[in-house]
């Protein structure tokens, strides 16, 4: 039994709460987070406090506040020699106090509280600096059911980066989508088999290979049409500047 300490009280900590709840193989013995009210909620459940002074013994501490805060909160930890990690797909393992063991503990998904998830579509992507505490964190993977891969910094970095093209950007096309069709009083749901064929293709085929449309055609008449139909000056510049790096992907 791997026993945990939860520090935080974001997306992504409230989901790890959610998996280690269900895990067999893990104890989540204490949720920290400063703001108490964050966890109330859940203090029937799990141990809770908003001082670092009460912060139990555990086999491993995550951290998953923002960015910004990884660095002063694994500062403050009263302890050291223990194995201290972060869920951040950007901040070094360095950035962690060198006092304690440190690890990267980086659950590669989509977070909202309210959205259910299954940790089996959750890859972690591990770093450690000892044998021994990788050998922990994938169990610890294993025990809530995610594969896990060990990354190093610069990889995970580098994945952070696509999963923002993946993920942040893609979901800014679908809200302009959900504008230009919305302003024609257009019921958005009527594209949503479109998006989920789009996702189920680059399964099994890759994105160069799954690209279809009028940019890949060069289909001068068409762009030349869409770019009329379009209202905003914002949304011009994404179709052209879109449009253009697909052409030149594609030879055109």
């Amino acid at each position: 039994m791997i026993s945990v300490v939860l520090l935080g009280a974001g997306n992504v900590a409230t989901h790890l709460y959610q998996a280690f709840s269900k895990a067999k193989n893990a104890n989540l013995v204490q949720w920290y987070n400063r703001s108490l009210q964050s966890i109330e909620s859940y203090k029937n459940q799990v141990s809770i406090t908003d001082e670092l002074h009460q912060i139990v013994e555990a086999d491993v501490y995550i951290i998953a506040v923002s960015d910004d805060a990884v660095k002063s909160l694994s500062s403050s930890l009263p302890f050291e020699n223990r194995l201290v990690v972060h869920t951040s797909g950007s901040v070094g393992i360095h950035d962690l106090d060198k006092k304690h063991r440190r690890g990267v503990f980086y659950p590669l998904q989509t977070f909202s509280k309210t959205s259910e998830l299954d940790f089996k579509d959750v890859p972690i992507c591990i770093e450690t600096l000892e044998k021994e505490d990788f050998n922990l964190l994938a169990n610890l993977a294993e025990t809530v059911g995610s594969p896990y891969y060990k990354i190093n910094t610069e990889q995970r970095q580098t994945l952070h980066l696509s999963a923002v093209f993946v993920n942040n950007f893609t979901n800014q096309l679908y809200r302009v989508a959900h504008e230009i069709s919305d302003a024609k009083s257009i019921d958005f749901d009527i594209l949503k088999p479109l998006i989920m064929e789009t996702a189920k293709k680059v399964q099994h085929m890759s994105p160069y290979t799954a690209q279809t449309g009028p940019a890949k055609r060069n289909d001068k008449k068409t762009i030349k049409k869409h770019l009329k139909l379009l209202e905003r000056e914002d949304h011009k510049a994404i179709y052209e500047l879109l449009t253009n790096v697909i052409k030149k992907t594609h030879g055109r």
